[in-house]
């Protein structure tokens, strides 16, 4: 199990984003021959100046179990976020995941998945889905690894403003490749989201995520990530970019 302290954090972002789009390849737990895994997170802060005051609680689960064969995975994340002061909300989420990969080969892997994700300050503020898709593992080397995935998702959202609901029949595909770096310890991931309606391709969303981990000593590292995120609706409304760096020590036991 991980329990992580961020000791200090670098955050930037650029515009809103209402895709509330996750990037599960970084979530997944590379652990090819345990059984089961857990990582958890907890943060909680209140600060009060003169009657003003800023309360942050953050919770983060993440867990894995496998078959006696370890050709089947369960896989789990959630997490809560919220930041209020006395006259509003700089954030209020949560976010569900529950996933199944079945290994058929050691190219091919099947996965299904729901998902649930709510964001009270978000112009679409809830999105539910369901999807089953395919998942190739194209390079398998001690150091290096390449996957590529295509799945087919039915999600539902709904509209912060007016709380009309959308159904879409959206296509997902990703790619993603991890290296590790034998000398250094730094390991090195890199992913890039497509999300298009299948009615409308115009209708897309885009992520694409950098993330570097290096071990300091054998209980804390030192982590880097930034994610880009693009969605456009149609030619005849805006579009959404957003983006966030975080650099910070984990420490685990």
């Amino acid at each position: 199990m991980k329990l992580a302290l961020t000791i200090g954090a670098a955050l930037i972002f650029i515009g809103v984003s209402n895709a509330q789009l996750v990037n599960i390849e970084s979530k997944r737990m590379q652990k090819d021959s345990v059984r089961f895994a857990l990582k958890s997170d907890l943060l909680f802060n209140y600060t009060d100046n003169n009657g003003a005051y800023i309360l942050q609680i953050g919770s983060n689960l993440t867990t894995q179990l496998k078959s006696r064969d370890l050709k089947k995975i369960l896989f789990f994340i959630g997490n809560y976020n919220l930041i209020r002061s006395k006259d509003e909300d700089f954030q209020n989420s949560y976010f569900f995941h529950l996933r199944y990969n079945h290994k058929l080969t050691d190219l091919f892997r099947l996965e299904g998945f729901v998902q649930n994700q709510n964001n009270t300050l978000l112009s679409i503020r809830n999105r539910n889905l369901v999807g089953a898709g395919l998942r190739l593992k194209l390079i398998s080397e001690e150091n290096a690894k390449v996957y590529f995935g295509n799945a087919y998702m039915y999600e539902i959202e709904v509209q912060k403003d007016t709380e009309e609901q959308f159904y879409n029949h959206r296509n997902s595909s990703y790619l993603s490749a991890t290296y590790a770096f034998p000398k250094t310890r730094l390991d090195f991931t890199g992913t890039v989201y497509f999300q298009p309606l299948y009615r409308y391709i115009a209708n897309h969303r885009i992520l694409s995520q950098l993330k570097a981990e290096m071990p300091l000593t054998g209980h804390l590292s030192l982590s880097a990530l930034y994610n880009y995120s693009f969605s456009s609706f149609s030619t005849s409304s805006e579009s959404d970019r957003s983006s966030n760096l975080k650099l910070g020590l984990t420490f685990s036991i």
